[in-house]
């Protein structure tokens, strides 16, 4: 029997390989516009506080093999073959798209590695592979557009939640909330009907039900520096209503992410790290899901869910 062979376009945010790579990746962010000197020095500052540049680049292109590799792992009539389509630095999404077509694959699965849907974020990857599969045609990608409910997911952090908690004593554990986070967005999401803080709110409590976790709560981090309002509450701000209640330690799960990258290891493990040493309280964060097992059956099961979806509609 011979295996239909099939593209993986596996979208992420991007980050730069190299220092040199910085300021052109921070002006494609800002939409052409280049960022001032203390903007620049700034974001450089932040890759030098983590290691000197995320390890963000590196996770993606592992976690694109790892899901194509379990998928075809994980069933024997469909070979993947998976491509890097990135939203701010190459290879872009367009690219990505090409890539496909001249490996002469006429059929693709796209999934964004960010678990939760919004027309900001899932939307707009999907929109541009989809324009790009347009123009040059003769290829059909299937979009995913969220995976935040996923079972393997979800059980990914409840595993991790109940190993944290069992370095917290029992005397403790009255006095230690979770906080769930994700990155904010605009505020006339709202307005939108926008799925994405409910996602979000339906992920938190899936996974705390699954840990067995009574005290928890959301919010937002790594707003975006416009005018207009963002979602919140900000976690920092949280952190400081929290301690007011009598939380002793909080333990960080940044379910909006995927991995280890800048707004983790410096957002969270930095300046949320610093408001924690401030109040004299713990602060934990379990690791981030990277490549392990459990994670990535959960990318590959949201893939097959579509494939599936497709024969239903046939």
């Amino acid at each position: 029997m011979t295996k239909q062979r099939m593209g993986l376009l596996v979208m992420a945010y991007g980050t730069p390989h190299s220092p040199d790579e910085v300021e052109s990746y921070y002006t494609h962010i800002r939409r052409g516009r280049k960022p001032t000197p203390e903007l620049l020095n700034e974001l450089i500052t932040r890759y030098e506080r983590i290691g000197g540049l995320s390890p963000l680049a590196r996770i993606t292109e592992e976690q694109a093999k790892a899901l194509a590799a379990k998928l075809n792992e994980m069933q024997d009539t469909i070979t993947f073959t998976a491509f890097l389509g990135l939203k701010h630095i190459t290879p872009f999404i367009e690219d990505g798209v090409k890539n496909m077509r001249e490996a002469d694959l006429h059929e693709a699965v796209s999934i964004v590695l960010a678990p939760h849907y919004s027309t900001f974020s899932a939307q707009s990857y999907n929109d541009r592979a989809q324009a790009e599969a347009k123009a040059i045609g003769n290829i059909r990608i299937h979009s995913i557009d969220s995976w935040y409910d996923q079972p393997a997911f979800i059980r990914y952090w409840a595993d991790r939640l109940r190993e944290t908690f069992s370095t917290v004593s029992e005397v403790d554990r009255d006095r230690t909330v979770v906080l769930f986070t994700a990155h904010s967005l605009p505020e006339r999401i709202k307005q939108m009907n926008d799925p994405y803080p409910e996602q979000i709110a339906h992920t938190a409590r899936m996974i705390a039900e699954e840990a067995g976790i009574q005290h928890y709560t959301t919010a937002w981090q790594s707003a975006g520096r416009t005018p207009e309002p963002w979602l919140g509450p900000d976690v920092q701000d949280r952190m400081r209503e929290l301690h007011a209640e009598g939380y002793t330690t909080m333990v960080f799960c940044p379910v909006g992410f995927v991995s280890d990258h800048l707004e983790v290891l410096y957002d969270n493990d930095i300046e949320c790290k610093q408001i924690a040493d401030e109040l004299g309280i713990r602060y934990l964060r379990p690791p981030m899901p990277n490549t392990h097992d459990t994670f990535i059956e959960g990318l590959a099961n949201a893939v097959l869910d579509e494939i599936a979806k497709k024969e239903r509609d046939k």
